[in-house]
């Protein structure tokens, strides 16, 4: 029998640092299959995921290097990125 102490915690890699992390430090952002582009706190969410950190410098970078994009596999236009931010800037606060 596993105990708590024993489970894998599960890592991701920040798509703007490439640092890896355990999961629950870092916000999911999410292309659900409609073509929708959110962030998932809960990440558990249908769809495409990529992970970032809960920084801005993190999203800038992935956004200047196109990082996002190819994680999820599609353009993302600059309003998102501006939703993307505000979001963001919420989660890192609050």
């Amino acid at each position: 029998m596993v105990t708590k102490a024993e489970r894998k915690i599960p890592q991701r890699s920040c798509c703007g640092c490439r640092e890896k992390k355990d999961k629950k430090e870092l916000v999911r952002v999410l292309r659900e299959p409609d073509g929708g582009i959110y962030l998932d706190p809960s990440g558990k969410r249908n769809g495409r995921g990529a992970y970032l950190c809960l920084n801005l410098g993190c999203l800038k970078a992935a956004r200047k290097q196109k990082r996002l994009e190819r994680a999820l596999g599609t353009a993302i236009p600059d309003q998102v990125y501006a939703v993307l931010e505000e979001e963001l800037s919420q989660v890192e606060n609050g």
